[in-house]
């Protein structure tokens, strides 16, 4: 599996591993990394199947795989414990590897995520594989954007985009691979292991996230037995790279009492 090693390296410095959503690319994560690279050792990677981790997914894969995967790399990398920051699907990994492998997981830092998927979310990725089934690696590019960012926000940067939708189309995953991490993301239910999960978590959420409702975070903030909840006005779905300043704010004030004195 793909990955970098950002950041600090000195003995006793906690490790940082990012997990991206759906898309599954570490370059999710390239207006967090410096900020968190001044304190961390930041290790971001692209998840199976995706990016530059090409391979074919079988049949039944799902959100428990992707979280023995990101588990293994930090075995190979010889970490015994890292916090784990991840935006949606990259946070259903996250609390996956801590109800999985709980001595491996130190703190949570979970975006728009969720215990159970919502049914309007479920709705959204109905769009979204008709999109890629019947119209298109284009259409489906080109639609991603208005789940992920707001408008206001999104419309100001038009050549940016132009840009994303042009790399996204290039190294887009083959359609069956990207059917199969959908099909892991809509069936994935934590939520008879949620009351079990003893990591300290923070969980994001923006209120005008049109892909995955606010309730969601909220819920699982009630889930989870040691918890901090950020509720954001604005934000979007990727609230991490819309306003990166706040996000790397609020998870440097989260993570920083862990670092050694």
């Amino acid at each position: 599996m793909w990955h970098e090693v950002y950041g600090r390296s000195n003995p006793g410095v906690p490790t940082v591993l990012l997990s991206s959503g759906l898309g599954g690319s570490a370059l999710y994560w390239a207006a967090n990394i410096p900020a968190l690279a001044k304190y961390f050792r930041v290790i971001a990677y692209d998840q199976t199947g995706t990016g530059r981790s090409p391979a074919t997914l079988p049949p039944d894969y799902a959100v428990a795989d992707m979280a023995a995967e990101a588990a293994g790399l930090l075995d190979q990398l010889a970490i015994d414990k890292a916090h784990v920051i991840g935006h949606a699907l990259g946070g259903l990994i996250g609390l996956q590897m801590a109800a999985d492998r709980p001595a491996l997981v130190d703190r949570l830092v979970l975006v728009n995520a969720w215990a159970k998927t919502h049914p309007h979310t479920l709705r959204c990725f109905n769009v979204r594989k008709n999109l890629l089934v019947n119209s298109g690696v284009a259409a489906y590019v080109q639609a991603q954007p208005l789940f992920l960012y707001p408008a206001a926000w999104l419309a100001e940067r038009q050549a940016w985009l132009a840009d994303q939708d042009a790399a996204a189309i290039t190294h887009f995953p083959p359609t069956e691979t990207v059917l199969r991490r959908i099909q892991a993301v809509e069936a994935f239910d934590l939520t008879q292991a949620i009351a079990g999960i003893t990591a300290p978590a923070m969980v994001v959420a923006a209120r005008d996230d049109v892909l995955v409702p606010c309730t969601c975070s909220i819920t699982l903030a009630d889930q989870l037995s040691d918890v901090r909840l950020e509720l954001l006005d604005q934000g979007g779905h990727a609230c991490n790279i819309t306003d990166p300043d706040r996000f790397d704010a609020m998870v440097g004030d989260f993570l920083r009492p862990t670092l050694p004195t």
